[in-house]
């Protein structure tokens, strides 16, 4: 067992190890260290501890001392620095007319170096880059050539899942992917939806390919026949996902069927299997204790029951009249339903009554003189003072006044044309 102390540069994703020595560091201090670049300065993210032998690169380098706030201090201002230093090497490219793009600038803690990082597609002859940068900045200038996945990793960025991308926020080296991947995890073969921000394939995808490999091993072939509970049937498709596989099964009438099967039941033996689950099954139901388990019809009880009380049943009037006193309650309740179902034979039995005298009183009004159809009854006129009624009244004639409240007044005074009114209350001229 070995003691290291874990330390990160520039918020990167790669965790290096150091030889702590007698210092006693903890996690979230700041240790100045010496690396192939100069000297550095390093964020600690894991204290003291205590490591095996095969996963440390020998020999480790010591830890120079624990960061003071005037290492603090000169790391910021060489920050500060970068920025300045990144417009003027943009400008001295564009004067020499190369082709590359510059990714980034950083300076050592001590600032006696500082290092350029760029992409380019071929090979670039910058020795005279260097030497006009050697003169701006009176360092010692180095020009270091990355790759897309390394611009990607240095600058950062969000990815097509929304989140930072993995170099920059964990990954500590860069593992390599192959199409064959996506072919095994059933992905769409499209680059615009398997590739991430620097035009590579995404680095997720090797994350789970060691699960594919190890299913795509256990479940069956595609296009192989295999024994199912329902027969003998061909394999469609198998979801690593959800651990099944599809089957398409031919009926007795040539009828064909596609049916889902989790891949431990396929395979020889299928039916017995299937046959001893279910009995399994049925065993267990009937040990389950009363009141235990989830059950749909316990449920449903339940809830039927939550609602009876949230909600009373509605009961129906009570047959008695509002001033009578109330049911003994050894008495049961007066249902008025039989009783108008029992009233309903009357109703029919006295319809055909009623009919008959409609057909006497049609042939009554047919053989009823004239006379006595164009009179009219006699009418109560009720009195203004008292709630009594007079005594019958014989209908007014033709040419007195109209009985009061009647819609079928007529008067023989009705203006018949549009001349003049005249004195005597016709339409016409004065005779």
């Amino acid at each position: 067992m070995v003691k290291v102390i874990g330390v990160k540069f520039r918020n990167s994703g790669r965790v290096y190890y150091f030889d702590p020595g007698d210092l006693d560091i903890q996690a979230g201090q700041g240790v100045v260290v010496e690396t192939a670049r100069g000297v550095e300065y390093a964020d600690v993210t894991m204290g003291v501890t205590e490591v095996e032998d095969d996963k440390v690169v020998s020999p480790l380098k010591p830890v120079q001392r624990v960061a003071t706030e005037e290492d603090l201090r000169m790391r910021q201002y060489y920050w500060d620095k970068e920025k300045e230093a990144f417009p003027i090497c943009e400008q001295k490219i564009a004067e020499h007319g190369l082709d590359m793009k510059l990714v980034n600038v950083e300076y050592n803690l001590t600032g006696s170096k500082v290092v350029f990082y760029f992409t380019a597609d071929d090979r670039v002859d910058f020795r005279d880059l260097v030497k006009d940068l050697a003169y701006v900045f009176k360092t010692r200038i180095e020009l270091r050539q990355i790759g897309v996945r390394d611009e990607a990793k240095m600058l950062g960025g969000l990815g097509p899942c929304g989140r930072p991308v993995c170099c920059k926020q964990f990954l500590d080296d860069f593992r390599p992917v192959t199409i064959k991947m996506a072919k095994e995890q059933n992905l769409a073969l499209s680059p615009t939806k398997i590739s991430g921000l620097c035009g590579r394939l995404m680095c997720c995808l090797q994350y789970e390919e060691s699960c594919y490999e190890q299913m795509h091993k256990l479940m069956p072939k595609t296009g192989k026949e295999i024994e199912t509970p329902d027969g003998v049937g061909i394999v469609v498709e198998n979801n690593v996902i959800t651990e099944k596989t599809k089957v398409k099964l031919t009926a007795e009438d040539g009828t064909i069927d596609v049916r889902e099967y989790p891949y431990e039941d396929l395979g020889p033996g299928a039916k017995e299997r299937a046959v001893e689950r279910a009995a399994q099954a049925a065993a267990d139901a009937l040990n389950e204790p009363a009141g235990e388990g989830f059950t749909p019809l316990a449920q449903g009880s339940q809830f039927r029951q939550n609602r009876d009380r949230r909600q009373p049943r509605r009961t129906e009037p009570s047959a008695q009249p509002k001033g009578s006193d109330k049911q003994p309650e050894g008495e049961p309740k007066a249902q008025p339903k039989p009783q108008q179902k029992a009233e309903k034979p009357q109703q029919k039995a006295d319809k055909p009554q009623q009919k008959g005298e409609r057909k006497e009183n049609q042939n009554w009004n047919a053989n009823k003189p004239k006379t006595d159809r164009q009179s009219k009854p006699d009418v109560p006129v009720p009195k203004a003072e008292t709630g009594e009624t007079s005594a019958p009244v014989a209908a007014p004639a033709s040419g007195a006044a109209a009985v009061p409240f009647s819609r079928k007044r007529r008067s023989n005074n009705r203006r018949r044309s549009f001349g003049p009114r005249t004195p005597g209350g016709s339409g016409g001229q004065k005779a």
